[in-house]
């Protein structure tokens, strides 16, 4: 079992699966819209959500986010999509080089919190907050800043 990171958007997840996969060399890209499925004629879907996506993954070093969008006709039941800092991605990795140059693509359109950097807690660390509202943290060896402090409590 894993836990994936699955984000919902506002009608715009076709742009960002593409934003995504190209900014982190995808490997695999999966989506499926509304559209893709029978209708049910005594409950037809508006026209205006069959082209949005119902559900999406992309793959790339080993992770996976999935995607979809939120539809405009289910908002009364879910309330609107809010962005905010509740939820955030954070990538994890020790290939320096792969960790930069992710930060790299997704800094484009959107901006950056903290410059990728050494700290106290990692040799390589850096926040932003992309085009769409997501926000990232990039960190290069977290598993031994966590076992360092537990190691040093006991």
């Amino acid at each position: 079992m894993s836990a994936i990171v699955y984000v919902n958007f506002d009608g715009n997840a076709e742009e960002a699966i593409e934003f995504y996969s190209e900014a982190l060399n995808a490997s695999k890209v999966k989506k499926v819209k509304f559209k893709d499925f029978p209708q049910d004629p005594n409950f037809p879907m508006p026209e205006n959500e069959l082209n949005m996506i119902m559900e999406s993954s992309i793959e790339f070093a080993g992770c996976k986010i999935m995607m979809s969008d939120l539809l405009p006709s289910i908002k009364s039941v879910t309330g609107e999509l809010v962005k905010g800092s509740n939820v955030l991605i954070s990538l994890v990795m020790d290939d320096k080089d792969l960790l930069e140059q992710y930060f790299k693509n997704l800094s484009k359109g959107g901006i950056v919190i903290m410059p990728l950097s050494e700290t106290p807690w990692s040799s390589c660390f850096g926040m932003l907050v992309d085009q769409f509202g997501l926000t990232w943290k990039f960190n290069r060896d977290a598993d031994q800043f966590l076992d360092s402090v537990i190691a040093n409590k006991q």
